[in-house]
């Protein structure tokens, strides 16, 4: 698949934020709240879906909560799914501040023909809420599946590992405590 192929982007921005103690996609990091740096990433989307509560950050963005609110990513991921109208999607946490587009263009070269990609990190593990998928096998995927786990629904569609360039910031870095925060500010 080229980069350029059309794909809409779900950013899963809901969730309790237990470790954080706050908004986290809201949070501030280098002028920018968390979710604008995702956003920003997935700025060649034809159609930006946001899952949680409406923020007056991303205007033109489509906003719809997961069932239950903050019931977790697969119930996000339902809800952010019955939006997307193009046959690829990006879904993407909504607290990655070094994911840029060029990465999101990684993901969807290397996705090809295939079911989906992943981000990985500096150990090879898979970012699960950093990939790239086809909204067909994703529907069929959850259909079938009666869990809560991202790795368990998504795993089995064998997604092509992507590692980002060496060097330069971590792209799959996420902010989930305010101790993170700061560390990424540091990055910047």
């Amino acid at each position: 698949m080229d980069a350029g192929t059309p794909f809409d982007a779900v950013l899963l921005a809901g969730g309790r934020a237990r470790r954080f103690g706050a908004d986290k996609p809201a949070a501030s990091l280098g002028g920018r709240r968390l979710i604008e740096w995702s956003a920003a990433a997935a700025s060649g989307a034809s159609r930006l879906i946001v899952v949680g509560p409406r923020r007056d950050v991303l205007p033109g963005a489509v906003v719809v909560r997961e069932d239950p609110p903050g019931g977790g990513p697969v119930p996000a991921l339902r809800a952010g799914l019955a939006e997307v109208r193009a046959a690829r999607l990006v879904l993407l946490a909504a607290d990655l501040p070094f994911l840029r587009p060029a990465h999101v263009a990684a993901l969807l070269e290397a996705a090809g023909e295939r079911d989906g990609a992943v981000l990985v990190d500096g150990d090879g593990r898979e970012q699960w809420l950093a990939g790239c998928w086809r909204a067909a096998a994703l529907r069929e995927a959850l259909a079938a599946y009666d869990g809560a786990s991202l790795r368990g629904l998504l795993g089995p569609l064998a997604p092509v590992p992507v590692a980002p360039p060496p060097g330069g910031r971590p792209a799959w870095f996420d902010c989930d405590t305010p101790e993170q925060l700061a560390a990424a500010e540091r990055l910047l």
